[in-house]
């Protein structure tokens, strides 16, 4: 009796225990983000954005290509041509859809006004799926344009052309996956999207693996299963972020009539989506503009320059969630009429975005030789790419304040400013200045890096400029039905 109860005891201890900690997780998932601390609510909000970038651009990318190295050559080079140049247009309109629809959302739940949000959120949906939907009628009808738009090598197209209009048909459900991300993230709950992220890494890895070599009975696919395997991890995706915002599992819920197409809201979506997407897609033609410049000094500079292009990835995978989280705060705070705090959150989010970034640049200032002679042999390019990582920790300085005020520029629903910006600086400045220094000066391949780095001073100063106006703080595009706010400071 005594060992019966003894083990009663226990089991009770024990069931505390996790009901305590289910408890502690939902009080992070469900922190009201306008009000209380903000490094604790960036650092909620951040540290699962960090880990679902991770699985997604870090692990996902890994495993991707040791499947495709082994298909050869042609497909592997086939598969990169198309991502890097036409469906990077597509992914970069979804990311402003993104952008939007976080805006929007977080905006009406710092106002405490939930219809609003789903309402927006159905709405964003919609618009993700007839984007999807165009998306795949291109890619079924003008698929050969479009590589040669592209620049593509002829040589590839055997490969590039089936593999690009399966990944354009199944474009629906990536951008479901998306803007189910935003509107979560938009509403302060970055819990359930890594959830979501996770199984949509394992569904398109298990399924690559399984229809690229035919695994369990399936048919061998080749480069057409990279396609399907994500697709099929994207609609999965998709699926999952519908059923958990239809039962109601996380704070933003939708119902039927959230989908009944509402043109104000749809325009409003479009108006905020199209900015940021024209924004990056100007920084992929920039990367495609320095890759020519650095092809004109030889071999050496070009290797030297994608392998720092392929570094310079891993960043990202870190900044971007947390300069997201600042635009979410922001966001949340107008939305409550609390001015005072936007303002504050915008500095939190550049102390700690600032922060790591200074740390990454440091690190990959005095380490920059031995990390280049982890990747590669040859002298020269060891010698140039230095020199090119020298520059990009200065970038990594600057960034570590301008990614930030984008961002939450953006959150504030200010999207016009920080495109005209971007862009300005890119076109006039850095563009410009990487292509006079480098071939009408003794400066050489030095000379495209020294133009991006003028370009990142312009773009920063330009931005702390606008910022110190306030302007985005009496919210430069409001929302349909949104009053001005109030002036709390």
């Amino acid at each position: 009796m005594a060992g019966w109860a003894r083990g009663r005891i226990l089991m009770g201890e024990e069931e505390k225990a996790k009901r305590g900690w289910q408890a502690r997780w939902r009080a992070l998932r469900d922190r009201d983000h306008t009000r209380g601390s903000l490094f604790a609510s960036m650092l909620v909000l951040a540290l699962p954005m960090v880990l679902g970038s991770l699985a997604a651009g870090v692990v996902y990318p890994l495993v991707d290509l040791s499947f495709l190295v082994s298909l050869g050559e042609d497909s592997l080079a086939s598969v990169v041509i198309v991502n890097q140049t036409v469906w990077q247009i597509v992914i970069m309109g979804f990311m402003g859809m993104n952008f939007a629809t976080q805006s929007h959302v977080s905006r009406w739940v710092g106002a405490a006004r939930p219809d609003e949000a789903e309402h927006v959120a159905g709405q964003a949906l919609l618009l993700a799926g007839a984007i999807g939907v165009v998306v795949g009628l291109c890619g079924l009808l003008l698929p050969e344009w479009l590589l040669r738009v592209s620049g593509a090598d002829p040589v590839f197209f055997p490969i590039a052309l089936p593999y690009m209009q399966w990944l354009f048909l199944l474009a629906s459900g990536f951008g479901g996956g998306f803007v189910f991300r935003a509107i979560l993230t938009g509403a302060g709950d970055t819990t359930m999207p890594l959830v979501v992220s996770l199984v949509q890494v394992s569904v398109s890895l298990a399924a690559e693996w399984i229809f690229i070599f035919g695994h369990l009975g399936a048919p061998e696919l080749g480069v057409r299963g990279v396609a399907l395997g994500m697709g099929l991890g994207q609609f999965t995706a998709g699926g999952l972020g519908l059923a958990i915002l239809f039962r109601g599992k996380a704070r933003v819920r939708l119902r039927v009539r959230h989908l009944v197409p509402d043109p104000v809201a749809l325009r409003s979506l479009l108006a905020s989506a199209w900015p940021p997407a024209l924004q990056m897609i100007g920084m992929i033609a920039s990367s495609f503009f320095y890759l020519r410049l650095a092809g004109g000094f030889g071999p050496e500079v070009q290797t030297a320059y994608t392998i720092g292009l392929r570094l310079g990835m891993i960043v990202p995978q870190f900044s971007f969630p947390l300069a997201t989280a600042c635009a979410t705060l922001v966001g949340q705070a107008l939305g409550a009429g609390d001015r005072g705090r936007a303002w504050r959150a915008m500095g939190a989010g550049v102390v700690v975005h600032g922060g790591l970034l200074w740390c990454f640049a440091a690190g990959l200032f005095l380490f920059r030789q031995q990390i280049l002679e982890l990747v590669s042999s040859d002298p020269a390019v060891i010698a140039v790419g230095t020199e090119y990582l020298g520059f990009t920790s200065a970038g990594y300085v600057l960034m570590g304040v301008a990614m930030v005020l984008m961002r939450a520029l953006q959150g504030a629903g200010d999207f016009v400013v920080p495109m005209a910006i971007s862009l300005g600086s890119t076109f006039l400045v850095n563009l410009p200045a990487a292509w006079f220094l480098s071939t009408h000066t003794d400066l050489g391949s030095t000379g495209i890096w020294a133009g991006g780095l003028l370009g990142g001073i312009v773009n920063l100063l330009v931005t702390v400029g606008w910022v110190a106006t306030g302007r985005w703080a009496r919210r430069v595009q409001r929302l349909p039905g949104e009053e001005e706010p109030g002036t709390a400071e």
